[in-house]
């Protein structure tokens, strides 16, 4: 089970560099140094991935009960009478599942950022 889970994250973790390398080829095309716009490619992508984790992570416990809209009239369109419901506990351990994959993609990604930078020698 740990495997096949290491493995996902490791298949995630070549999907994002190698997405991010082609954004830093298209960025050395147009003139720029390819280890710069990779190492602040994988930054992006790794700050944005723990924002998205954080959010992920905090989503309240209310889920709406479902998507149709009803038919009261007001006169504030997006306040209606939405009904809501519990999250139950699959839901409310999915989204801690996903928060801790995003920010754990978002970590993995923004430490290869740090070791690509040439800015910077670590050694």
């Amino acid at each position: 089970m740990w495997l096949a889970g290491l493995r996902r994250l490791a298949l995630l973790v070549v999907a994002c560099v190698a997405l991010t390398a082609l954004g830093g080829l298209f960025s050395a095309a147009i003139g720029n140094s390819f280890e710069r716009s990779f190492s602040l490619g994988l930054y992006l992508l790794g700050a944005f991935l723990m924002i998205a984790g954080f959010f992920v992570g905090n989503r309240g416990p209310s889920r709406v009960r479902s998507e149709t809209a009803g038919s009261t009239f007001t006169p504030f369109p997006l306040f209606g009478s939405r009904q809501l419901r519990w999250a139950t506990l699959g839901e409310q351990n999915d989204a801690i599942n996903h928060s801790a994959v995003f920010i754990g993609l978002g970590v993995i990604l923004v430490l290869l950022g740090i070791f690509v930078d040439s800015r910077h020698s670590l050694f």
